[in-house]
């Protein structure tokens, strides 16, 4: 049985968390960009070892004493969302010694990557965004064309599989709403918004269910994007989540009509902690919280009449 390379189980684990996301603590969007980029990151790496070895990774070599991999070697990185495991890919018989460049580059300078891994998932990335962004972050072209272009195809598969696969076999109760702002191209300096949808499903399970690029949250943006999940099989959902943003609330009372729109429970706290002195804050949250997480409606109803006005 031939040994697989970790790039491959690493696109396996993606695949298995973007269809079903079990995690009960983990942020759907931050547990995409650790595996995304461990990914993109572990493909970067194999690429350019392939390139010094001058064959691909289940090519042999075709002569006596030809240079060869050697397994990998555990490699940390530091991200946003915290340190991640890589593999550098080890070479032997050369008569030059590999060193990985982009390793070098990664030992504190991983952001571009983790931004560029969201925005594949928003909208694909093309072989020239991807030399862009390496450039831009490196100021040299780290690995060549080539090994560029095979790990965007690479990527614009997987893109395509996460943008177009059936909804219909999630049993989604509970939908959330969100944008996210992100900008790979430091030259422009314009960060663009990532609508985001994830889910609650009737079993308790999280799933990442669509991302896209959006102008500046407008109404028909996310008119759009809801339209798209709907025609894929997305059913209407119990309740859905979201800020108070008017764009976004026209489009969900749009095609989700008959769905209960919630106010976002972490954007209402914080708009209640700035309406507040400093100092109650903490009491005034633990009864909210406690409001909230009454048994019955009529018990929250009796919390709710006895909450106290705070006046300065």
């Amino acid at each position: 049985m031939k040994r697989l390379p970790p790039s491959v189980k690493m696109r396996k684990e993606l695949s298995e968390y973007l269809s079903r996301g079990t995690m009960s603590e983990e942020s759907m969007i931050s547990g995409l960009a650790q595996r995304a980029t461990r990914m993109v990151v572990q493909e970067l790496l194999e690429e350019e070892a392939g390139e010094f070895v001058g064959r691909d990774y289940y090519e042999r070599g075709g002569r006596e004493g030809a240079v060869y991999r050697n397994g990998y070697e555990p490699f940390r990185i530091k991200t946003g969302e915290g340190k991640l495991t890589v593999f550098k890919p080890q070479v032997r018989n050369s008569d030059e010694p590999f060193q990985s460049r982009l390793g070098v580059f990664l030992k504190g300078n991983s952001d571009v990557l983790q931004k560029l891994s969201l925005e594949m998932y928003a909208r694909g990335m093309s072989t020239r965004d991807i030399e862009d962004a390496l450039y831009e972050a490196t100021g040299d072209q780290v690995i060549s064309k080539s090994a560029v272009s095979r790990i965007s195809e690479k990527l614009y598969e997987e893109f395509e599989a996460f943008q177009n696969r059936d909804l219909s076999v999630y049993e989604v109760e509970y939908l959330f709403l969100d944008a996210i702002y992100e900008s790979i191209r430091k030259r422009f300096g314009v960060k663009e918004a990532i609508l985001c949808a994830w889910g609650i499903c009737r079993d308790g399970s999280k799933v990442l269910l669509h991302m896209t690029i959006g102008n500046k949250e407008s109404e028909a943006c996310w008119v759009e994007m809801l339209g798209d999940m709907v025609r894929r099989g997305l059913p209407a959902p119990t309740t859905i989540s979201s800020d108070g943003a008017p764009g976004l609330i026209k489009a969900i009372e749009s095609v989700f009509a008959k769905s209960l729109r919630l106010r976002c429970w972490f954007h209402r706290m914080r708009n209640l902690a700035g309406k507040v002195p400093a100092e109650v804050w903490p009491e005034i949250k633990s009864q909210i919280v406690a409001i909230r997480e009454t048994a019955s409606l009529e018990q929250g109803k009796q919390l709710a009449a006895q909450f106290p006005v705070h006046q300065r």
